[in-house]
């Protein structure tokens, strides 16, 4: 998958295998995570040291990132340096050794990790959160994994979960920014072999159910951080527009109607948003506020009344266009850097199976109506799928009052 952008000054390249913490059985929480560190400790042609200095030589950026549904790395460059990045990055996919010294090291580095989300309440709190709403199922464990499983991971152990998932129909490559046409495909089969488009068989996947009820975990802070979780809509739902609508109307921007009312016009808080989460299967929507440990109650009664509002009034024409503007306008912009758009095309084979045009998001933006809106809102803000999780210095039971 390719997007040319002739005005960019760089390229970048994007590895996407289509394994995640979603695809760990049981024992293996953390794998896809860890073995994304492991790739950049060192090949047969190169050391981490080397890998590491080759890339900064080349005035670039290398990384990698796991996701529930997919494992990502990548390298972005000036467009001159294109033929030496897809070497080097060849190199960490297909050479890399994972010597049993350097999973011993990474583990304490991943333990440090795992222990920055603890120390972190925004990331605690979702983490806690997605657990607790999704329940029992794959998509709500932690992509970092248990402490306890990470500490007893051995080298064939992450040796084996390749074998398992990292297979070529199980894997694409996505480059966006400026690039010779012609030389593009010579260079990546040079660096990853031939290619065809991916036949991809089916994933042992299953869709999830957001649970309903209230989780509160103490813990002394300053502040208390909560989220309201919802059910949400797959990547590829008929009204996945709508669905980033109703977000941008909620809580997705400054002029959304919980930022307004929450924080504009009560003081109630500093942070506070909404985002859709959305899946090859399923999806989950959270609302997130930070506040006062007093002001819990009232922020969440306040969230409450704001989604009855929208049950009870809709949505009105000047607000759902203005809505929209403000989507494509965000839009466009984010697809300004080849990072954004390396992912953009990455995603499109992935869930819809092709390139989504631009102008095609457009009109998906623009054919989204209030009543649409209003609809989803109502069959995905239901008391039977409410999920709402609490971490600080509350009081339980003031906060199931507000929830009730």
């Amino acid at each position: 998958m390719a997007d040319r952008m002739p005005s960019a000054k760089s390229v970048t390249i994007g590895i996407w295998v289509n394994v995640g913490s979603r695809d760990e059985d049981t024992g293996e929480e953390g794998f896809s995570h860890f073995i994304e560190h492991m790739f950049f400790k060192g090949t047969k042609a190169r050391s981490a040291t080397q890998i590491s200095r080759e890339i900064d030589s080349l005035g670039g950026e290398m990384n990698a990132y796991t996701g529930r549904e997919t494992t990502t790395f990548y390298v972005k460059v000036l467009d001159q340096h294109l033929g030496r990045a897809l070497a080097l990055l060849a190199d960490v996919f297909h050479h890399s050794l994972f010597h049993a010294k350097d999973v011993e090291k990474e583990k304490q580095v991943v333990l440090e990790e795992v222990r920055m989300v603890q120390d972190d309440p925004e990331d605690l709190v979702q983490d806690l959160h997605t657990e607790q709403a999704l329940k029992a199922h794959p998509l709500g464990r932690p992509i970092l994994g248990k402490p306890t499983t990470i500490q007893s991971i051995r080298r064939q152990d992450l040796l084996r979960f390749i074998d398992r998932h990292y297979h070529p129909e199980e894997t694409l490559i996505a480059v966006a920014g400026n690039f010779n046409v012609k030389e593009l495909r010579p260079l990546l089969e040079g660096s990853f072999g031939s290619f065809t488009k991916p036949q991809r068989p089916p994933m042992n996947r299953w869709p999830s159910d957001v649970g309903n009820g209230l989780l509160v975990r103490h813990k002394r802070l300053q502040q208390a951080h909560l989220c309201l979780g919802f059910k949400g809509l797959r990547n590829d739902h008929k009204d996945r527009y709508g669905l980033y609508a109703l977000n941008s109307l909620m809580g997705g921007s400054v002029s959304s109607r919980l930022f307004q009312e929450v924080r504009e016009k009560r003081g109630l808080a500093y942070s506070i948003y909404s985002y859709a989460a959305s899946f090859s299967d399923t999806g989950t929507f959270t609302i997130y506020a930070a506040t006062r440990p007093k002001q819990a109650a009232q922020v969440v009664e306040v969230v409450g009344r704001e989604l009855r509002r929208l049950h009870r009034h809709g949505i009105g024409r000047t607000e759902i266009e203005r809505i929209k503007e403000q989507m494509k306008g965000s839009f466009m912009l984010n697809l300004e850097s080849t990072p954004s758009r390396m992912t953009k095309v990455a995603k499109d084979e992935l869930y819809h199976g092709r390139y989504l045009s631009l102008n095609e998001v457009m009109a998906g933006i623009d054919a989204v109506s209030g009543s649409q809106v209003s609809r989803l809102a109502h069959e995905l803000f239901s008391a039977e799928s409410h999920a709402v999780t609490a971490l600080g210095p509350i009081s339980v039971r003031e906060l199931e009052a507000a929830i009730d």
